[in-house]
């Protein structure tokens, strides 16, 4: 998202929570060109601060606790960074925009497994049934951005975005967790990966489109919701498949399956539709789901070949 700004001519300022150790490993490239604020979103005083001094034009809420399987152990953090997390950022926003005269403009990051169990595929009118704390979290934050802009007239941008995966993706994520192994077991650091449900199905795409597509809702008219996603929906086992090939292995012969890692709940198959962004933004997907792959694969080959010959792997935090 800050490569994508910087590049348009933004100014970009960034909340990060107050860690021990630093966790800016993933936007290490950009430093220099960020302005970043300690901040977060369960300190409504501290958002309000923060947006008094910067005046934001744009605000992207992309705060979350964002493992769904964590969240089942957490559900009272989850629910407090993700659902009323983005309600005290609506409310800071509200009380900006009525002393500054600013309209600031907020995306809120939702996600697909708000659907849950809805039959596939799914769009802005598909009713939704969340199967994970996480899942109802962001539902609550997708409806407290709906009644913002019913009841305050704020602009508010709800994107409900199917997976979306890079090689920056947290190694704790399946996809990462797969290519992380990959790499590591052709390299000969590691001998076997562990994986709960293999049939779960799931819509993924680059997160560089899909961040586009979250500039693109900010640009429109007037604040509205929009399901980001490729139409194309693939398990967990073919990802799995495609991945392996890449290096010439069979996942067959690595992989063991972990109960601990199913979900109480599970959500069986998300397949998103994305004509409405189409129709209103002209936003289409340009990388494919092999070629997402491959450059997973191919980022990790190359961090489990500098972890061969010694040198540290960049540790990277969970969130995505």
């Amino acid at each position: 998202m800050a490569e994508l700004l910087l590049a348009k001519g933004y100014a970009v300022h960034g909340l990060v929570r107050r860690t021990s150790t630093a966790n800016t490993g993933r936007i290490g490239h950009v430093l220099n060109e960020v302005r970043l604020h300690h901040g977060d979103v369960t300190d409504a005083t501290g958002l309000r601060q923060v947006l008094e001094r910067v005046q934001p034009h744009e605000v992207y809420n992309l705060a979350a606790q964002s493992h769904v399987r964590v969240s089942f152990e957490q559900a009272e953090y989850t629910a407090d960074v993700v659902a009323t997390g983005a309600l005290r950022l609506f409310e800071a926003v509200r009380d900006s925009v009525e002393k500054t005269g600013i309209r600031t403009r907020v995306y809120q990051a939702g996600s697909s497994e708000m659907f849950g169990s809805a039959s596939p595929p799914q769009n802005e009118e598909t009713p939704f049934h969340p199967r994970s704390p996480y899942a109802v979290a962001k539902l609550a934050a997708h409806w407290y951005g709906v009644n913002a802009r019913e009841a305050y007239g704020l602009f508010v941008a709800n994107g409900i975005m199917f997976n979306h995966e890079s090689e920056r993706r947290g190694e704790t994520f399946v996809t990462r967790k797969i290519t992380r192994a990959v790499g590591r077991i052709k390299k000969g650091l590691q001998e076997k990966l562990e994986l709960g449900n293999l049939q779960a199905r799931r819509d993924w795409g680059f997160a560089g489109d899909y961040v586009e597509a979250m500039w693109l809702m900010l640009q429109q008219e007037k604040g509205d919701d929009y399901v980001i996603a490729t139409g194309e929906s693939h398990s967990v086992e073919q990802f799995l498949e495609l991945a392996f090939t890449q290096v010439n292995l069979d996942w067959r012969e690595y992989v063991r399956f972990d109960a601990k890692q199913q979900r109480p709940s599970e959500v069986d198959f998300l397949l998103g539709d994305a004509s409405k962004a189409q129709f209103r933004m002209g936003w289409t997907p340009k990388v494919s789901f092999p070629s997402l792959v491959r450059r997973m694969v191919q980022a990790d080959l190359e961090l489990a070949e500098r972890e061969r010959i010694g040198a540290r792997p960049v540790r990277e935090s969970a969130a995505a």
